[in-house]
């Protein structure tokens, strides 16, 4: 359905959610980050989560447009995270639909091409959105066909090194207890 988002039951639904301190996970592609930016602020009672950096296709008409699609997706997030009740999932970049080719190499990424290569979406993302409204997600098992489940962790750890521990503990777990009303840790 086109503009999913704009339709007015899709948004009394959104607010619905809200109303009962429920959240609402957004997955979508890059070229449709206007009508969630639209929803957001229009359902700004409901906790929105955008998943996978909100899909930079790198397929299809997409296929070779990286650093075009990078350079308008920098823009979009920061608009986006201007909107306090939006929260983003990172990961998920190593899906087929982002064009990174993983799946059909003999030898998968390491963690440390995971970081070079993905890197700067993950911190724009920690520069606009902020430790404490992002949380680390490993996408798995979709993930698993173009990387194990401890390279991807381990990329996550590289790219946090330089953080405090209380934004490491906001990326890895409180960030998501926080947002999805999950038991603290025992």
């Amino acid at each position: 359905m086109p503009n999913q988002y704009g339709d007015p039951d899709f948004r009394r639904g959104t607010a619905i959610l809200g109303e009962r301190g429920l959240t609402l996970d957004s997955w979508h592609y890059h070229h449709q980050h206007q009508e969630f930016l639209d929803l957001a602020r229009a359902c700004s009672g409901t906790t929105l989560i955008l998943d996978h950096f909100g899909t930079p296709l790198g397929v299809g008409r997409f296929e070779g447009k990286r650093d075009e699609i990078f350079k308008a997706w920098k823009d979009h997030m920061a608009e986006l995270a201007e909107c306090p009740n939006v929260m983003a999932k990172l990961g998920g970049l190593c899906m087929p639909d982002n064009g990174y080719g993983y799946m059909h190499r003999v030898l998968p990424p390491s963690s440390d091409e995971i970081v070079e290569v993905q890197g700067k979406w993950y911190a724009h993302m920690l520069e606009v959105f902020g430790a404490n409204r992002c949380m680390f997600e490993s996408n798995f098992p979709v993930d698993r066909t173009a990387v194990s489940y401890p390279v991807i962790w381990n990329a996550f750890k590289k790219m946090s090194a330089d953080l405090t521990e209380a934004e490491k503990t906001a990326l890895f777990s409180g960030t998501a207890r926080r947002v999805y009303g999950l038991a603290p840790a025992s």
